[in-house]
């Protein structure tokens, strides 16, 4: 594809700096990277394999901040990491298989569901619940089903990996946000893996990204762990419905020539 446009270059290191800080409180930043990536002109699987790339940057970024106030046992999540490669490497070798159109018409909708699903969903507190499976369950279970989702889209793997901690494992917000980095980490990594042997990255606008997403990685744990993630909701929410809304907007998008519209 063309050289990108300095101007588009830095809407997209803005944009990473923005997924990362979202991200690394609550999840979600490839609902952020994604949808500005296809609107600058990227194509689909082209663009989730650069999202992987850059992606890795603010899950490593918030591992390191999270790991460094004692709030993740990276010992004990090795395995769980181990599996979250194992996933998101079958979610990218199912993407590349997937047609480009089919991918870039199921998005919006992603989006909006998601956004429906983080505006109506209970209240979560920061407190420990109970424990439903164990975590050599959860590890099987959650951890590679989610990655396969990862690496085959992309968008709030992060938050259904937070979700699955708290729901499933009974461990509180700040505490579920920070066991999800290397985990993340992990699904990214896989997934990056299989694009880079396919030669889908794009490498300048993946590293440049990689930039913003460490940035902004390091100021959102932050700002987590002094205040916890309730913030994050409605920034989440209106980030899917606008981007998903001028995803849609485009006449020549593959959702609209689908619906006929």
């Amino acid at each position: 594809m063309p050289d990108i446009a300095f101007e588009l270059l830095l809407i997209l290191f803005l944009a990473a700096c923005f997924a990362g800080f979202v991200d690394s409180i609550a999840g979600g930043g490839g609902l952020i990277t994604i949808p500005v990536l296809l609107i600058a002109g990227i194509p689909p699987l082209e663009a989730i394999a650069t999202n992987k790339l850059q992606g890795q940057f603010g899950a490593a970024s918030a591992t390191i901040a999270y790991a460094r106030k004692g709030h993740i046992n990276l010992h004990s999540q090795l395995p769980m990491a181990l599996m979250a490669v194992v996933g998101g490497a079958a979610g990218a070798v199912l993407a590349s298989v997937v047609p480009a159109s089919a991918l870039a018409a199921t998005i919006p909708f992603l989006l909006i569901a998601i956004a429906l699903f983080f505006a109506f969903k209970p209240s979560l507190s920061d407190v420990d619940g109970r424990r439903r499976i164990t975590p050599f369950v959860f590890g099987l279970t959650v951890v590679p089903l989610v990655g396969i989702y990862d690496g085959l889209f992309g968008p709030g793997a992060g938050s259904f990996y937070m979700l699955g901690f708290v729901l499933l494992a009974g461990f509180g917000m700040l505490k579920a946000t920070a066991h999800t980095k290397l985990i993340n980490f992990g699904s990214n990594f896989g997934s990056f893996v299989v694009f880079a042997l396919s030669g889908s990255i794009l490498w300048k606008v993946g590293l440049l990204m990689g930039v913003g997403q460490f940035i902004g990685a390091q100021i959102g744990s932050g700002l987590a762990m002094k205040k916890g993630a309730k913030i994050i909701k409605p920034l989440l929410v209106l980030s899917c419905l606008v981007l998903a809304t001028k995803l849609l907007a485009d006449p020549n998008h593959p959702a609209r020539l689908w619906l006929g519209w």
